[in-house]
């Protein structure tokens, strides 16, 4: 772990930008222009309501993912290792931050390695899709499944994060055919993922045909990877550049909409500034399968694993208190719940 790499240090810079930085979206996820209709009368009692689903074939306590965050450094070790021991503790998914830097720098796999503390969960491999076009292919998509024993690659899409970091890589042109070629090489399936700018119903319909097993529209509303670029810039014209960017993208509440009207049976997750369990259950009753955080559980791990599971049960047991006031037993009964828009 003590070898420094261009890409270990830019993760390193990720961490402290969003631990000590205001890296949130000046957008907000849309969230906010729905309610949950209230029943006084729910029919139900509230240690009825039942959290378990299943998200690709794996059985699931609750459908809260961590979302990939981090990897490549100590510091990330230790809060990918906290927030696999609390993944495992309350059977929540969990996925890990690109793992490009181990494939270059194999002495670093180990800060993604979490199989030991959650070998019941479901664990997300993830890669930069543009790699693609830059020499990685199904061999390297392969190796980063086999290094985590991960049951799906996440395959994310940063293109407008790329453009904004010095010397990123934003050669994009041709790119699906590469991701279809990795979906039909691949063992395990592979989700497509955007960073925080949302994923558009055209682009959600191009990646399941190209073999796409499932979508995280990763939406506009939370953290803002151009504000982290902004933050991380070093000349005052690319902080500019990047400052520029706050507002962009698909609002989270929109992306799922679009994507879940356009495909109706993907497997769908939402995430993108979900900060509580009543975000969570808007989220479900929009379309969404399972509902991803990320800025929050980064800062609760930062400080300590009793933190984080002090964080994700307050997330799970806001979830249970939705339901129940509305009336909602379970989650596919929550799914069918018409929610009420805010004009």
């Amino acid at each position: 772990m003590s070898k420094v790499t261009p890409t270990s240090r830019r993760k390193a810079d990720h961490i402290r930008v969003n631990l000590e930085q205001d890296v949130q979206a000046t957008v907000t996820t849309g969230l906010e222009r729905f309610r949950l209709p209230h029943r006084a009368l729910p029919e139900l009692d509230l240690d009825q309501v039942q959290l378990s689903t299943h998200f690709l074939g794996k059985p699931l306590g609750a459908p809260l993912l961590i979302s990939s965050m981090t990897g490549g450094t100590a510091q990330a070790r230790e809060i990918n290792r906290r927030l696999a021991r609390v993944a495992q503790a309350r059977r929540i998914a969990i996925g890990v931050g690109s793992q490009r830097a181990a494939l270059e720098t194999p002495s670093l796999a180990e800060s993604f390695q979490l199989r030991d503390l959650a070998p019941d969960v479901l664990l997300f491999a993830n890669l930069g899709a543009v790699q693609l076009n830059y020499g990685y292919g199904p061999g390297e998509c392969r190796r980063a499944v086999e290094m985590i024993q991960a049951d799906a690659l996440i395959l994310h899409f940063n293109a407008l994060q790329e453009a904004l970091q010095p010397g990123g890589d934003t050669r994009f042109a041709g790119l699906l055919k590469k991701v279809e070629a990795v979906c039909h090489s691949l063992e395990v399936p592979v989700v497509a993922k955007e960073v925080g700018w949302g994923i558009s119903a055209q682009d959600a319909r191009l990646l399941v045909e190209a073999g796409v097993a499932a979508i995280d529209v990763a939406g506009a509303g939370g953290t803002s990877w151009s504000q982290v670029e902004m933050h991380r810039a070093q000349d005052q014209d690319a902080a500019t550049l990047a400052s520029r960017f706050a507002d962009w993208g698909i609002p989270t509440a929109e992306a799922v909409q679009q994507v879940r009207q356009a495909l109706p049976d993907i497997p769908l997750i939402a995430s993108g500034g979900l900060r509580t369990g009543v975000d969570l259950a808007k989220c479900i009753a929009l379309g969404a399968d399972l509902c991803g955080m990320a800025g929050p559980l980064l800062r609760a791990a930062a400080e300590s694993e009793a933190r984080a599971l002090q964080a994700v049960d307050l997330v799970l047991r806001e979830l249970q208190v939705a339901m129940f006031a509305a009336g909602c037993g379970s989650l596919p009964t929550l799914r069918q719940l018409p929610l009420i828009e805010i004009p």
